[in-house]
């Protein structure tokens, strides 16, 4: 029920209320698995997406979210599923795994998932080197993959407000990429790094971003 609140319901206001120019939604498929591979500007990105695919999109979501006691603690699980969140656990190689599993079971199912390939928000603003593990669930489940370009979404939160404000947003959707041609080959390595750089280009064309072939740290590795 809260899935169709969302989409039908909060989904409509929301793009009333911030006018967010969307492009390209048509290429989402609307039945059928899909990986959508958006840049990340901001901790709203997911908000966005979420209001604009016209597709229920599942994201992965701290497993501690969704753990809290009490009435609020529901809600909060609640509210996070409806908006399509699957909790997982973070910090190590088997989190990581989980991870995977639980967007695989998305895809199976023939559901749409999406995974920020720089693997956290980008803080200069640069599209940074992607990590392999969408390319490695495209090669598994045979599901294309549908570049995202996000713009604008950094300046919704600026000095970290609470309440976002009225921003200029664009969020692109780029034709489905398609990986069949390597059918067989989801142990690779070498296919996966390929893979994943069509992939970050893909959204560096959408996105007009300056690249950075290196991996972006978290902010908590980047104060160790």
């Amino acid at each position: 029920m809260l899935p169709l609140l969302v989409r039908f319901v909060l989904g409509p206001l929301v793009r009333a209320l911030y006018r967010p120019e969307i492009r390209g939604v048509e290429n989402i498929p609307a039945t059928g698995p899909v990986l959508l591979a958006p840049n990340h500007r901001a901790a709203l990105d997911t908000g966005v997406i979420t209001f604009t695919a016209m597709r229920q999109v599942k994201f992965l979501g701290k497993a501690e979210y969704f753990t809290g006691r009490g009435l609020k603690g529901k809600l909060m699980a609640g509210f996070l599923g409806g908006l399509g969140y699957v909790p997982v656990e973070r910090g190590n190689a088997q989190a990581g795994l989980a991870a995977l599993e639980a967007a695989r079971k998305v895809l199976d199912a023939g559901g749409a998932f999406a995974i920020y390939p720089e693997g956290t928000r980008s803080l200069d603003g640069r599209l940074h080197r992607g990590h392999t593990g969408v390319a490695a669930l495209a090669l598994a489940t045979g599901a294309k993959v549908v570049p995202v370009a996000l713009t604008g979404t950094e300046n919704l939160q600026p000095g970290g407000k609470r309440i976002p404000r009225r921003a200029k947003i664009t969020v692109t959707y780029g034709a489905p990429l398609d990986f069949s041609r390597y059918e067989g080959q989801d142990s690779s390595p070498a296919i996966r790094r390929s893979v994943t750089d069509e992939i970050m280009y893909a959204i560096l064309e959408l996105s007009g971003q300056e690249y950075v072939d290196s991996y972006h740290k978290r902010p908590d590795q980047s104060a160790a």
